[in-house]
Parts: structure tokens; C-alpha cells; sequence
């Protein structure tokens, strides 16, 4: 017999505890980067979604779409202007965001999953007031920090068999009010109400990094706010363990900071002993196996 299915079938059978273990478990994905615009690569996420889903675990899709929205903003003729490197979100731009990732981008993600035999609905943040947001920072305008959760259609959604796919755009405490939230931040706020055993954060890189420029596999949140206070983390990497941090404070057991562009990595996170990317838990579990918790 073929070495290579003997192998395949020896890795499913050392799957067999992880796929017990996460049985029922609710796991919140942060899906962009480069593997939104490859068509192949969605595809391939979306594969692992729908496998996560027919293993009984209950997955959440929270997307971004930062590319997107500026080729549209660019083809419409909508210049952007910058505080502090972030790009204020007037009405206009703000209008752009939620045609973009609610129409365009949230709904490739739903046919993704689909054609891969899935069940899956697309929703934002408004839908239901999943999200409530108020303005992040007054000079930034419409972009917005979640504040109230309502995470009940999400559970009426995994009993029914169906994968959410969300996007980032909240409603606001006044009427019509519209704000752009962070991808990673909307996904750390659906992981923190709904309690979920893992948020993983897929990313464009292979996880956090030391002071040598390896990455480290488990820390704890003391660890990250070391390697933070050193000048270690920082950069973009600080915005992704900060919402780490959040999501651990709001009751998620652990959250992943993995290398989106790597093969299947979400399933090697969840479905194999060696994992993925950087785990970080509590002091306690990360000295842990990597699957205990």
C-alpha cells in the first residue's frame, strides 16, 4: 500500500483526541490577509471550516477586507486622510466600508464555504445588534469599539447547523449610526461574549516572535506584556496580543496567533499535537500540553 496513505491514515487516527476534545467547542476565526484575494487559498479555508463544522466543533468567521475597501474608495474617487497613521473614516468612506464588507467580501466567504458543502450566512455586525460600538477615538470618526454584545443569533445559528460568517461593521447608539471596527477587535469582542474555547487570530505572519526572531509557541498574558514593555512586540504584532489579552480577560480559553498563508493551518492548530503560530493562556495552562486547554 502507498506509504503516503498509510501515513494520512496514521494522522487521522492520532487526530482522534483533539477532534474529542473540541467536540461542541465554539472557535472564532479571524479570516484576511493575503488569502482573501487568492482564490485557491479560500477555498482551502473554507475546506477547514466546514471540516471543523462536520467534526462538531462550532466555528465563527469574522473577516476583514482592508485592500478591498481602498480599491473601491480609490475607483470612486474618495481620497483618505490620516491621524496618526489611521485612516479617518468619514460618512462617505464609512459607506464604502459597510457596501464592501457586508456585499463584496462577506459574501465570497459564504460561497466559499458553500461550494465546499458547508451551511453558512453572512451577517454584520448590525444584524440583530450583534455589535454596538461608540466611536474609538473622536479625530477617527466612524471607526468604532464594540461595547454591548448580543450573541444570541450566533448560538441560534450553531444548533441550526450553520457557520456565521461576520463582518466587521457595527451599529452605533444613535439611530442609523454606522462605525468600521477593527477585524481582529471585532473578533476578540464575538470570542470574549460567546466564551469561546479558541480565537484564532490568522495573520500574515508565523506568530510572536522573541527578541532572537523566533517564534515562541505558548505564553502567558505576563509574558506578552513583558515582551511588550521590552520593545519585543510591537508594531502591528502589538494591536493582535492586545486583543489577545482583551478576549482572555472576557472568558475565551486561549487564543492562537497563527500564519494564515500556511496550508490548513487552522486545522493544524486545533487537530494536532504540535499546533500552530503562538498560543497564549493563562500562566497556569500554558505550562499545559498544547490541546489540555
Amino acid at each position: 500500500m502507498d506509504r503516503d496513505w498509510i501515513a494520512t491514515a496514521k494522522t487521522l487516527s492520532e487526530a482522534l483526541p483533539y477532534l474529542q476534545r473540541y467536540s461542541g467547542a465554539i472557535v472564532v476565526v479571524k479570516f484576511g490577509g493575503n488569502a482573501m484575494g487568492d482564490a485557491d487559498a479560500m477555498a482551502e479555508f473554507a475546506r477547514d471550516v466546514v471540516l471543523m463544522r462536520q467534526v462538531g466543533v462550532n466555528p465563527v468567521v469574522v473577516h476583514g477586507g482592508g485592500p478591498m475597501i481602498n480599491e473601491v474608495l480609490a475607483k470612486l474617487g474618495i481620497e483618505s486622510s490620516f491621524v496618526r497613521g489611521k485612516r479617518v473614516t468619514d460618512k462617505a468612506t464609512v459607506e464604502v466600508v459597510e457596501m464592501v464588507l457586508t456585499g463584496l467580501v462577506n459574501k465570497r466567504i459564504v460561497q466559499a464555504i458553500m461550494d465546499e458543502g458547508g451551511r453558512a450566512v453572512g451577517l454584520s455586525g448590525k444584524d440583530d445588534d450583534l455589535m454596538v460600538a461608540v466611536a474609538d477615538d473622536p479625530e477617527l470618526g466612524f471607526v468604532g469599539r464594540p461595547v454591548e454584545m448580543n450573541v444570541q443569533v450566533l448560538r441560534d445559528m450553531f444548533a441550526a447547523g450553520i457557520i456565521p460568517v461576520v463582518a466587521p461593521v457595527a451599529t452605533g447608539m444613535d439611530p442609523n449610526e454606522t462605525f468600521n471596527v477593527n477585524g481582529d477587535t471585532a473578533a476578540g469582542a464575538i470570542a470574549g461574549a460567546l466564551e469561546a474555547d479558541r480565537l484564532l487570530l490568522l495573520t500574515d505572519v508565523s506568530g510572536v516572535k522573541d527578541a532572537s526572531g523566533e517564534v515562541v509557541t505558548q505564553l502567558s498574558p505576563e509574558q506578552v506584556r513583558q515582551l511588550t514593555a521590552d520593545g519585543v512586540i510591537a508594531g502591528g504584532m502589538i494591536p493582535k496580543t492586545e486583543t489577545a489579552l482583551a478576549a482572555l480577560e472576557a472568558g475565551v480559553r486561549a487564543v492562537v496567533i497563527l500564519d494564515g498563508r500556511l496550508p490548513n493551518a487552522a486545522l493544524l492548530e486545533l487537530f494536532t499535537e504540535h499546533g500552530a503560530g503562538s498560543i497564549i493562556r493563562s500562566t497556569e495552562s500554558s505550562m499545559k500540553p498544547r490541546g489540555a486547554a
